[in-house]
């Protein structure tokens, strides 16, 4: 009996049976958010090579794009919901109409965010504090990133609608995928032509010596690429909801729209906000220094090593407890809650000791100036005491999404950030430096990890649902 089948059937499970579909579902969407953080590694050492400007550059319009990319994410996240519903409910015609809405829907949306985007990428570094040698690369590799934003918006939306249907494997597939395009791309789009010698022999290597720009091409098309097959993945080959050959309106009807608003609007604003707060963040940074600036960017960069398999986990959580509250099992939804936020905590755990331990390494993989490595040292081994609550707050979170519960936690994590995190840095960043920002990070982290708790425990998201 299938997954799927399983949650629909009605019959109690074990624990054990519970934990194995976590893993299975777990496993290749981790992989597919390492493949994802690889790919940032990759950037961030290669664009590391060119010097601290150039690292800075890449870093000062970092969150900026963080915010425009998650808006787009989180409103995909508003139809995926929908259809894992549906999926539980063994409703696939009513899927398939909610796919067909949300490929139109989407791409409205982010080909508008895409232009606010467009339209403020020459002022932006500057908004930022960048400085004049600073500026002019940050304004170019955030503008082509923004012409891309409505394709990149279907790759979100595709693989979003492959994991709620259960299919974690093609989108972790095509992720690894990706992340060895980006290095062959970036290889010859970042460098120029240079020779080396193999046996006696003098070997020239071509290569476009686009520094930034080529940083930010190459990415763009491996993404590309890759969004591009998860689409045709979807729509042709994926049983449960492939459309090809099945006739059917793509006109977003009311509702649809409306229960997509409901999920994605507060997750949207919420992704704004903290966004927002992570903008002021570098803000607080900017005064400390070029190499802080590229410091802090590297150093959110390797962190993330540590948080993207919490998120891999959460996106199987997502599509656990949303298939199973659309089977209107209430009680698996929870289970699957406390699983999986357990399974989190402990695998972040052991990324946080790791990551302490591998710093140094890490931080001269990304860097080659002693002293970016050596303030990115510091704010790694703060961060790593963080990382079991807050992957309480990721996972938990994606347990809510799974029902369509937003609001409450998208407030929780809205006032976590800028009630904790942006006071304390403001506070400790002119006492202690890059070290302050990061202390004020690992408090915050921690306490919105013990709220989400507590809200999971409650269990007063089980009655906020679509």
């Amino acid at each position: 009996m299938s997954r799927i089948e399983l949650i629909q059937s009605g019959e109690k499970l074990t624990f054990g049976q519970l934990l194995r579909l976590t893993v299975k579902l777990s496993l290749p969407a981790m992989m597919a958010q390492l493949s994802s953080i690889m790919m940032q590694y990759i950037d961030a050492s290669m664009v590391g090579r060119l010097g601290a400007d150039d690292s800075a550059a890449v870093g000062l319009v970092s969150t900026s794009l963080w915010l425009f990319w998650g808006i787009c994410s989180s409103v995909t996240m508003g139809f995926s919901v929908q259809v894992a519903h549906r999926i539980g409910a063994a409703d696939y015609d009513d899927a398939r109409k909610i796919l067909r809405q949300s490929i139109s829907a989407c791409l409205i949306f982010s080909a508008v965010v895409a232009l606010a985007g467009i339209a403020i990428s020459g002022s932006l570094p500057q908004w930022l504090g960048g400085t004049e040698t600073v500026c002019p690369k940050a304004s170019l590799y955030f503008l082509v990133w923004m012409l891309a934003l409505p394709l990149l918006t279907m790759s979100y939306l595709a693989g979003g609608m492959l994991r709620c249907v259960g299919n974690m494997k093609v989108p972790g597939g095509l992720n690894v995928m990706m992340c060895v395009l980006d290095v062959i791309f970036n290889f010859f789009l970042i460098f120029p032509s240079h020779q080396f010698n193999v046996g006696g022999l003098a070997v020239t290597l071509p290569g476009a010596g686009l520094g930034v720009l080529g940083a930010a091409l190459g990415t763009v098309i491996a993404e590309i690429i890759t969004a591009a097959l998860m689409m045709w993945y979807l729509l042709t080959r994926e049983r449960s909801i492939a459309i090809k050959g099945i006739p059917g309106s793509f006109r977003p009807t009311r509702r649809v729209i409306k229960r997509a608003f409901k999920v994605s609007a507060p997750m949207t604003l919420e992704h704004a906000v903290i966004c927002g707060a992570q903008i002021a963040i570098t803000v607080i940074v900017a005064p400390l220094g070029i190499m802080a600036i590229a410091a802090n960017a590297f150093a959110v960069t390797a962190e993330s090593l540590c948080y993207m398999p919490g998120y891999g986990i959460a996106d199987a959580a997502t599509t656990l407890v949303g298939q199973s509250y659309g089977a209107k099992r209430l009680d698996l939804a929870r289970r699957f809650g406390y699983i999986t936020t357990g399974l989190g905590m402990a695998t972040m755990t052991l990324m946080g000791v790791l990551m302490w331990v591998g710093a140094p390494w890490v931080m001269e993989l990304m860097s080659p100036v002693r002293e970016i490595c050596d303030l990115g040292v510091a704010a790694l081994r703060i961060e790593a005491w963080a990382e079991p609550m807050f992957a309480a707050s990721i996972v938990a979170y994606g347990v809510m999404i799974g029902i369509g519960d937003t609001i409450v936690p998208a407030a929780m994590n809205f006032g976590s950030i800028w009630l904790v995190r942006l006071p304390l840095a403001a506070l400790l960043a002119p006492r202690m430096g890059l070290s302050g920002v990061w202390l004020a990070m690992c408090i915050e982290l921690s306490f919105r990890g013990a709220i989400f708790l507590w809200r999971l425990i409650s269990g007063a998201w089980l009655k906020k649902g679509l």
